[in-house]
């Protein structure tokens, strides 16, 4: 389980990216790197990492369900998962 404040971080990196993604785009159109330059870091897209949605795991993230393996695991063979089933041949 990751710590409160990593996944608050993120959720903030995230608003962040949403609220300046207009402006940053115009400014890139436009050219105007310096401009560019003044706004937060954090309201770059490349700076917001994937973590789970429950546990906020940051490493093994599935993309397709926006959870990690192992909760995707747990939630799997628990049948939580709808068309999800363990595998044996």
């Amino acid at each position: 389980m990751a710590k409160e404040s990593m996944k608050a971080r993120e959720r903030k990196r995230e608003a962040l990216v949403e609220k300046y993604a207009a402006k940053r785009a115009a400014l890139k159109e436009a050219g105007d790197w310096d401009a560019l330059q003044k706004l937060p870091k954090n309201s770059s897209k490349v700076r917001v990492h994937n973590r789970c949605s429950l546990t906020g795991r940051p490493r093994g993230y599935m993309r397709q369900f926006g959870i990690s393996r192992v909760t995707f695991r747990e939630m799997a063979l628990a049948g939580k998962i709808p068309g999800v089933k363990k595998s044996s041949w």
